[in-house]
């Protein structure tokens, strides 16, 4: 019997589990799920052996169907020959849409000449690196206060892990336009919009629709379209224009979809579908004309963004400091993330401090490490690491003030935890007003 039956997928993928007071763990394993896919997946350097099935029992991967030899790898196929000469052909998916928002991109982790077995990962996917699963970075983290910036679970961050894209990830967003019938006329798709400069249509083609590649900003034009108006929705100025010059005002009005607001990015791919068209789309009744566009956007890990490790270690970002501010190293290494160390003792998650130890020395030799769930390295395994590794045996070290070059005066727990960033994005939530109704007993703003 597996020491890793008794638990689900999710928690047995977090290392040190026996250490972990069960509230958190049960954080840690609901909070791997809302881990959102990075640009650069990285597998966990401390991991607990299961990364590399649940990777190639996702779905997410592509699976060699027989064991062969690859023919050949590009970036969008792999051909593999079987041992009696047949060939097949594995297809990759390229920058996909998600329902969670996100970009699915497979990407092919075999070359031209290598054998392959059945059932093995050829190629990796969003969320996995090297076949193993891969939702978060491996990066360096100290346990200590710093300016009370890590106050109440905040998080620190070192700029290095905003400019070089660490926790940066691709979202694509869907936005849909539809040409129906009304009772005054059908609406159009057109490229013809009144009262709108050539500015806001220079991105537009001969229909009305967005181009491919164009950069867009909240309330640019993606599709034009106009809906037929009637003779009551004219205003007194319209209706004075026309008395005087007796000319016709066009009986059109702009309903033309919009980019939404906190929306920006590229249009990276547009669909049209029409009831014409020889394809017959499936349209809804009503509908003749129904435009798709998808706008990619690449998102920097930013202040008021939440990331967590896998022991219910969850905090939001509160400052990102300069890569020169962050505490160093003796050997002058600038660390990643700065936790707040009383975060740890009365939550009772204390699998973090086993794996950062454990990280640190593993990172230093260059290899990975598989803790099982239960029957994973104990104490004297993990000092027996870091002193292989030439580290203290007690994990930590002094650490040296990065403004002032000055020696912290106690030593402090260093090493490489694996962090994720979570769903709950900033960019998502934020909101803002300018005027509007107030509470008549408080004054204060009324919600939504």
């Amino acid at each position: 019997v597996s020491a890793r039956q008794m638990v689900s997928v999710a928690t047995a993928m977090i290392p040190f589990l026996e250490h972990d007071d069960a509230n958190r763990a049960l954080m840690g394993a609901n909070m791997q799920r809302q881990a959102v896919p990075l640009l650069r997946p990285q597998s966990p350097v401390i991991g607990t052996g299961m990364e590399y099935f649940v990777a190639r029992d996702s779905g997410q991967v592509v699976v060699a169907q027989e064991t062969g030899t690859v023919v050949s790898a590009s970036g969008d196929r792999i051909v593999v020959r079987n041992d009696i000469g047949d060939e097949r052909i594995y297809t990759m998916r390229k920058f996909v849409r998600s329902n969670q928002d996100t970009c699915i991109n497979q990407r092919p982790i075999v070359h031209a000449g290598e054998r392959v077995l059945e059932r093995q990962v050829i190629a990796d996917s969003s969320s996995t690196d090297g076949g193993e699963i891969a939702l978060g970075q491996n990066v360096v983290v100290a346990y200590m206060t710093w300016e009370g910036g890590n106050f109440e679970d905040a998080i620190l961050l070192s700029e290095r892990l905003v400019r070089d894209d660490v926790y940066t990830s691709i979202h694509i967003e869907k936005h849909e336009a539809e040409a129906r019938d009304t009772k005054l006329g059908p609406e159009e798709i057109t490229r013809d919009i009144p009262n709108v400069g050539e500015d806001s249509l220079a991105n537009l083609d001969e229909n009305g629709i967005i181009r491919i590649g164009a950069e867009v900003h909240p309330n640019d034009i993606l599709v034009g379209k106009v809906t037929p108006r009637g003779e009551i929705e004219l205003s007194a100025e319209e209706r004075l224009l026309r008395a005087i010059f007796g000319e016709k005002a066009r009986e059109v009005k702009d309903t033309s979809l919009r980019v939404p607001h906190g929306v920006h990015g590229k249009v990276i791919d547009v669909k049209q579908f029409s009831r014409e068209s020889e394809e017959d789309h499936e349209l809804p009744s009503g509908v003749n004309q129904s435009v798709r566009v998808m706008i990619a956007q690449k998102r920097k890990i930013s202040e008021g963004d939440k990331m967590a490790g896998r022991h219910g270690n969850k905090g939001v970002i509160s400052r990102i400091l300069p890569m020169e501010d962050m505490p160093y190293l003796p050997d002058g290494t600038p660390v990643d993330i700065i936790l707040n160390p009383i975060g740890v003792p009365s939550r009772m998650n204390l699998g973090q401090i086993l794996e950062t130890h454990l990280g640190w020395a593993a990172n230093a030799m260059g290899y990975k490490v598989a803790t099982p769930v239960f029957d994973g390295a104990d104490e004297d395994d993990i000092r027996d690491a870091l002193r292989e590794a030439g580290l203290p045996e007690d994990g930590k070290v002094d650490l040296y003030d990065g403004r002032t070059g000055e020696k912290f005066d106690r030593p402090v727990t260093v090493g490489i935890t694996y962090m994720l960033k979570l769903a709950h994005l900033v960019e998502d939530k934020i909101h803002a007003r300018s005027t509007g109704p107030y509470s008549l007993v408080t004054q204060q703003p009324l919600g939504g």
